[in-house]
């Protein structure tokens, strides 16, 4: 009986109407009205036996294009309704369901889905927050032709929506030291002794046949294969500084969503590069970015969150203990001279170190907040600059409102380094 409980308010008038003729047909003794009756109080009983068994008999489906967009850009949701039963269905009102950060509820109407019957329904979606958004369930109110019962059907089945920072195009930058393991050694020895006779050793189990070399292995009288010169892997690390008192603002302005957004555009410049990232935060290491796999990264800032840390300690010893980076590049708030000084020492011969600092004070005066970057801020800014810069650091200044395209080239500028 779950279709009664699914009566409209007109359902319900049918059904006690009918009821009231019919106990006047048994007390007046009144055979046409008893007809009545019974065809009144048939109506919505037989609309929710048709409705209950058509509740059953759908099925939906929903395709994101695409699932993966930057903030404020639109992802098309398409909603794929098919009718399973040989019968039609009534009116239909098909509702999704959506964060609050992504829009209002989309609700359609569908008069009616004959036997076999299949719908596409499209809407957009977007976001100017980052994040992964969940897109449903699909409910379905199923309701019948004379209005008379009204079900609905909630599927289980949801998707996910991934925001990801929004990417600034860079231009190319030349950053010596980029590959770890530099210098032209491996040049000098291919053209020394030519690409295919570099360094044949002994075949070991699981080495590519095609890689045996046949002149060694007929002087050695055992089966040889060439040493494949490692090559100069690029090798890179970001660090991301992720402290809330670091920073400035709140929303998708903020000196934070700028930073995330920085190393968003950083991240996926180098990685097209041919750079192999490693991102850290000032909590430690996060994620490791394989070359042309920028949406990995992507990803991982879609969903990061400011910290409670108060030092970038963490940051900088994950730094140091990784190694084998040729580039260092740091996207940082607030510094003062001491951690400047840790993350000064982190540069050696070789490295190339490279600081996007925030210019928080901007950011202050953008939100009428000036005030509150006082001198000792302001010094402790100025200081931790020259810090960097004195141990060879090429530093770059971000205010408030600056697009990081046009302060990206500065980072080519060694005129700085040590």
């Amino acid at each position: 009986m779950t279709g009664l409980k699914a009566l409209t308010p007109r359902g319900r008038s049918f059904l006690a109407s009918g009821v009231a003729a019919l106990l006047c047909a048994l007390v007046l003794g009144e055979q046409d009205l008893l007809r009545v009756a019974v065809l009144i109080i048939a109506m919505p009983l037989i609309a929710s036996m048709v409705v209950a068994r058509t509740r059953y008999r759908l099925a939906s489906a929903r395709r994101l294009s695409p699932a993966r967009v930057q903030a404020g850009e639109d992802s098309t949701v398409t909603l794929r309704l098919e009718n399973v039963t040989r019968l039609p269905t009534g009116l239909l009102l098909v509702e999704d369901t959506l964060q609050y950060a992504l829009g209002t509820r989309p609700r359609f109407v569908l008069d009616r889905m004959e036997s076999r019957g299949v719908r596409e329904i499209d809407y957009k979606v977007s976001s100017d927050l980052r994040g992964r958004f969940p897109i449903g369930p699909l409910s379905v109110r199923i309701a019948d032709p004379f209005g008379l019962v009204e079900l609905t059907r909630s599927f289980t089945v949801t998707d996910t929506l991934v925001v990801t920072p929004e990417v600034v195009p860079l231009p190319p930058v030349r950053l010596s030291g980029e590959y770890s393991g530099g210098g032209d050694s491996r040049t000098r020895s291919v053209a020394a002794a030519g690409d295919d006779d570099v360094a044949p050793r002994e075949y070991r189990q699981g080495d590519d046949l095609r890689r045996v070399h046949w002149r060694s292995t007929a002087r050695r009288g055992e089966l040889m294969v060439r040493r494949e010169e490692q090559e100069l892997q690029s090798r890179g690390a970001l660090l991301l500084d992720t402290r809330r008192h670091a920073h400035r603002g709140e929303g998708p302005r903020s000196s934070f969503e700028v930073a995330v957004s920085a190393a968003a555009s950083i991240g996926v410049h180098l990685s097209a590069e041919g750079l192999a990232l490693r991102l850290v935060t000032d909590q430690g290491a996060r994620h490791v970015v394989d070359t042309g796999q920028s949406w990995s990264l992507l990803d991982t800032l879609a969903v990061i969150r400011q910290s409670t840390a108060r030092s970038l300690e963490h940051g900088v010893g994950a730094l140091r203990q990784g190694g084998g980076e040729g580039l260092i590049i740091a996207v940082l708030g607030a510094l003062d001279p001491e951690e400047a000084r840790a993350l000064a020492q982190l540069r050696r011969s070789g490295v190339t170190a490279v600081a996007v600092l925030l210019d928080l004070a901007s950011w202050d005066r953008a939100s009428g907040a000036g005030a509150s970057w006082d001198a000792v801020a302001d010094e402790n800014a100025r200081a931790a600059r020259s810090v960097l810069t004195g141990a060879g650091w090429r530093v770059l200044d971000l205010p408030a409102g600056a697009s990081l395209a046009g302060v990206w080239p500065e980072a080519g500028n060694n005129r700085s380094a040590a």
